[in-house]
């Protein structure tokens, strides 16, 4: 059963020991991926990855596959400070670069997909919020990522491109965390991605605008050199580069990388 990790649990495990890497690749199959698999994810992929490591157990007895979702920023940092993961999907070169400069990536990362941003607004937009500009309007509550996360980062640039001073009233530390805050009514307004937008359905509203389309996140993934479950690492990499995969991220609004 696919499972989704506590930030602070992962951070108590700390480096894996021999017995929970013995444990981790022991399984019910004698052949195949078996065991526990843990993986690493920036927040916006928190759908359709539940959805292709529900797949990946279902094709192969034994394994259990379990996720840590959050900010990019925030694994990679977990990941440099010692905590156990076999694959590190991120949502920007940024973070990822800064796992590849520890040593920690087995091999060089492979650019899996990209995203965009849009303005997700509630259903109704109530505030009549339609574009960039709205987010220097100091009567609304607007929500951004925090600028060292990779929506955050990502949304520093279109600020520029448009001209625009933003006035968040918060700035959270990954994506999803600024949609609910739309998602709750808590906010008039919040710059997440374009899937950010499809995952919440009719729950918000999406606003296109130009400057997106100068600022895409091309997001990399890598298998981790000390992986405690290579085998299963491997097999989930290239479930999420097979056409299966692919067409799965193509549905949750991701693009082509």
């Amino acid at each position: 059963m696919v499972a989704v990790l506590a930030v602070v649990a992962l951070g108590a495990a700390g480096c894996g020991g021999g017995d929970d890497a013995a444990a981790s690749t022991a399984g019910a199959s004698g052949s195949g991926p078996s065991g526990t698999l843990t993986v690493f994810a920036a927040a916006s992929l928190t759908d359709v990855f539940t959805d292709l490591g529900q797949q990946l157990e279902g094709d192969h007895d034994g394994l259990t596959v379990q996720f840590n979702f959050a900010g990019s920023s925030a694994l990679a940092t977990q990941l440099t400070q010692g905590a156990p993961a076999d694959v590190f999907a991120s949502a920007n070169g940024t973070q990822m670069s800064v796992v590849t400069g520890t040593d920690l990536a087995d091999g060089d990362p492979t650019v899996f997909t990209s995203n965009v941003l849009r303005i997700a607004v509630p259903a109704g937009n109530p505030a009549g919020v339609t574009g960039l500009a709205d987010f220097a309007r100091d009567e609304l509550a607007l929500a951004v990522c925090a600028p060292e996360v990779p929506c955050g980062a990502a949304g520093e640039d279109v600020f520029a491109a448009a001209g625009v001073t933003p006035r968040p009233d918060t700035q959270e530390e990954d994506v999803r965390a600024a949609l609910t805050k739309v998602e709750l009514g808590e906010v008039d307004a919040a710059l997440v991605y374009a899937t950010d937008v499809a995952a919440a359905g009719d729950r918000v509203e999406g606003i296109s605008f130009p400057e997106a389309e100068g600022v895409v996140n091309d997001y990399p993934l890598c298998t981790l050199a000390a992986a405690p479950n290579p085998e299963a690492a491997r097999a989930f990499v290239d479930l999420v580069l097979s056409e299966e995969g692919q067409q799965a991220l193509e549905d949750a609004g991701f693009r082509a990388p």
